[in-house]
């Protein structure tokens, strides 16, 4: 708590607002927006490793967080202080952070795949600034961000070393997905027929066994997509600098329209707060990312232009 109360020692409202920006780049929302532009309109092999890192740094990340509950750095220390503009995204207990996790995966894995010296020099400095963001936010110990680190960083170099040596292949993507898959199960059957204490934070639980769920749809999506796209129609990234614009802007608000304008629906069918209209809701959300939207990329090949090769 030394190191948090020194970082409490040189707050001012500029470098709140400053630092509160900075750790927005650890958000899943940007994980999805940079996954799901690196599959649609860069490279396949690049989104998928994207997506996979971040898969399995969630996984993992969640597991620890139930496993461990650990508090946050204001409960453990009542006298301690944190941003107040921080609070609301500062849900769940404490270890590992959750931005940082998603921060050095992201960014470590896009530096990894480009090849630009000042981009992967850029995504470094993310990669530092993000951990300290939330230490000086106070919603995180510099254990809780060391070890996410740490964990996002070998998963990043692990994952690219493999699809660096054998390519982007079902003989690589089926076990990966057969390991995520193992580690999903894993954590669904843990967080729901695990017989956790009675003192255990009832919301944080909840918010474990909706991660689970929600993930687990995903995943299940994600399987399809790979099936679809390696076996029955294969997509093609490529498209005049137009089409890229408009194939991604138009397919992403129709993910974000799936994803959270059917919430209303499934609700309604199934009760609200349901687990299962959950799994069914972001399975529905990747097929359509992953299997629907990329039928339409053909037409978008076509404006603008020559496609970029």
């Amino acid at each position: 708590m030394s190191f948090l109360y020194l970082l409490e020692s040189i707050r001012n409202p500029f470098l709140d607002v400053v630092v509160q920006l900075i750790t927005h780049l650890g958000s899943e929302m940007l994980f999805i927006v940079v996954g799901i532009f690196m599959l649609w309109c860069m490279d396949k092999k690049q989104g998928y490793f994207i997506l996979l890192t971040g898969f399995f740094g969630v996984y993992l990340n969640q597991f620890l967080k139930i496993l461990c509950r650990v508090p946050r750095p204001w409960v453990l220390d009542p006298e301690f202080t944190i941003v107040e503009s921080a609070r609301a995204e500062a849900t769940g207990y404490s270890f590992p952070s959750g931005h940082t996790q998603t921060a050095v995966g992201l960014f470590g894995g896009l530096a990894l795949c480009r090849r630009e010296r000042w981009f992967r020099i850029l995504c470094i400095i993310i990669c530092v600034l993000v951990p300290f963001s939330r230490m000086y936010l106070g919603v995180h110990t510099p254990l809780d961000v060391g070890v996410a680190t740490a964990m996002a960083v070998v998963l990043a170099l692990g994952l690219w070393y493999l699809f660096s040596k054998v390519g982007y292949t079902r003989k690589l993507m089926f076990p990966l997905l057969a390991c995520l898959s193992a580690l999903a199960i894993a954590f669904l059957c843990y967080v729901l027929l695990w017989p956790f204490p009675a003192d255990i934070d009832a919301e944080n639980l909840l918010s474990a066994r909706e991660t689970a769920c929600t993930l687990f749809g995903a995943l299940l999506g994600l399987w399809v997509t790979y099936i679809f796209d390696e076996f029955v129609r294969p997509f093609d990234t490529k498209a005049p600098i137009l089409g890229q614009l408009l194939k991604f802007s138009l397919g992403f608000l129709l993910v974000l329209g799936i994803m959270e304008g059917s919430k209303p629906l499934f609700n309604l069918l199934f009760g609200e707060g349901d687990l299962l209209a959950r799994v069914i809701r972001y399975f529905l959300t990747v097929l359509f990312a992953g299997v629907i939207w990329p039928m339409t990329f053909p037409f978008f090949k076509k404006i603008g232009g020559k496609s970029d090769e």
